[in-house]
């Protein structure tokens, strides 16, 4: 098969490269087949070769995960592989051949001369790689968003699953509970109180619904049966079901012996009923409130890491809460590992001028390297100092730490330690990116069991 300087020409890319150049580019070039199904190139194999396509169409591929997400298709004109002057080594992705035609493929070896020789030629695959870079710098710097929201996401699904699961159980229970009220309250309605048992009785129930039982385990086994055995020897119809709450409420038997004295014996049953209706009542609505609670502080969280209610520029800053929030974000992760977090922020940090998001994805970032490099039951220190003119925030960990080979690239983009598809390797390079937008520094020190980035924002 036969390619001519015309079908370059063919090709916007190509148009004003001298004939001569086309012509010692086609001289050099190997035509290659293509068939639907191949993979022109696969992960990790050697990049050594320019390719052209043609005609036809090469898929290629990401492995993210488990996962090959397409992120380009590559139609004829073109240009894979090789280019002047990259510094890739291996590919980090596979193409595959989705449409049956024909590349032009050059070697590496002679990308050498064509670059010494034939300016125009090379000028081509030179604007190539930096369009080629631009595009997959933008698209993984999205995918690194995207991983981080993942992550945030799933861990924030998970904590507000409890309290509102906690909300929906408890509110279930209260309905069930209710329903059962009616008949109870007959039997209160048929007793016959004095006004002095009505305020001897509500003295006491308000001053046990302000205390909450702080027994061992012990101590409420032994408490309950007490409280079973003073309740049957009373007779108490159905006393079993009064215990739990009479327990969460931390009452005692001379607490019942002082109901049996107000009450009576002869209405002691629906007095004692009322008052586990009341506490029963009192610990759902507890519940509810508390989950509640746990939902709306997950919300403000959310909104102090965002930065959702204010405009996105530079604004006087107590960085801590950022941090504080962005470990809220990370809980889950926290939780699965039984990492420790040990916060040290001087009480009157100083509040340096940020852009706040921004700064939270620094925080995410740090964190969540730190997680992944602890083993469980780590241990994670975040510190936050005064200095001369700046704040100095530390975020250490007792994982396995970086090789010294690579202290020095960790910063580099696309640089990534971790597998295939579980980072784009642009987590740290956003880092440095971000705290030299806010004219600020970022080291870091390893060694095994003990890694700390150190961050220093001038205040002004």
């Amino acid at each position: 098969m036969i390619v001519t300087k015309e079908d370059l020409y063919a090709f916007s890319d190509f148009v004003d490269v001298p004939a001569n150049q086309i012509e010692w580019f086609l001289e050099h070039c190997e035509v290659i087949e293509i068939k639907k199904g191949d993979k022109m190139f696969k992960i990790n194999d050697p990049i050594d070769k320019l390719y052209i396509i043609m005609k036809g169409r090469v898929e290629v591929k990401l492995k993210r995960g488990n996962n090959y997400q397409t992120v380009a298709v590559i139609e004829p004109g073109g240009i894979n592989g090789f280019l002047p002057y990259s510094r890739a080594t291996t590919a980090i992705a596979e193409g595959l051949v989705i449409e049956d035609g024909h590349i032009l493929k050059l070697s590496k070896d002679l990308c050498r001369e064509m670059s010494l020789l034939h300016y125009e030629l090379t000028a081509v695959f030179v604007h190539e790689m930096t369009s080629r870079t631009r595009e997959f710098a933008k698209s993984n710097v999205q995918a690194e968003k995207m991983m981080a929201l993942g992550k945030l996401s799933a861990g924030l699904a998970h904590e507000l699953n409890n309290p509102a699961s906690a909300i929906q159980r408890s509110a279930g229970e209260l309905k069930k509970h209710l329903g059962n009220v009616p008949e109870k309250f007959m039997a209160v309605m048929s007793m016959t109180v004095q006004e002095h048992q009505v305020d001897a009785l509500n003295d006491l129930i308000f001053q046990k619904l302000k205390t909450t039982s702080e027994l061992s385990l012990s101590e409420r086994s032994a408490l309950e049966d007490e409280l079973e055995d003073w309740l049957d020897e009373h007779e108490i119809e159905d006393g079993f079901e009064l215990v739990d709450s009479l327990l969460d409420y931390d009452f005692r038997v001379e607490d019942l012996e002082k109901i049996l004295e107000i009450a009576g014996a002869k209405d002691l049953s629906p007095t004692l009923h009322w008052v586990g209706n009341v506490l029963t009542t009192e610990k759902m609505v507890d519940e509810i409130e508390e989950a509640s609670k746990r939902i709306s502080e997950l919300v403000q969280s959310v909104k102090v890491y965002t930065h959702m209610d204010n405009a996105p520029e530079k604004v006087r800053t107590d960085l801590s809460k950022g941090i504080k929030s962005t470990l809220t974000m990370l809980n889950h992760k926290l939780k699965k590992k039984n990492i420790q977090v040990e916060t040290d922020f001087d009480k009157d940090l100083a509040q340096p001028s940020v852009m706040v998001g921004e700064m939270n994805q620094v925080w995410t970032n740090l964190i969540d390297n730190a997680i992944d490099a602890m083993d469980d039951k780590g241990v994670l220190k975040l510190k936050g100092r005064n200095m001369d003119q700046a704040v100095t925030i530390s975020v250490e960990d007792n994982g396995k730490g970086i090789d010294k080979e690579h202290l020095n690239r960790i910063f580099d983009p696309f640089f990534t330690t971790k597998g295939v598809g579980e980072g784009t390797g642009m987590g740290l390079e956003m880092v440095n990116r971000i705290i030299k937008q806010h004219e600020g520094k970022i080291k870091v020190e390893s060694e095994p069991g003990k890694t700390k980035f150190e961050i220093t924002i001038p205040i002004d």
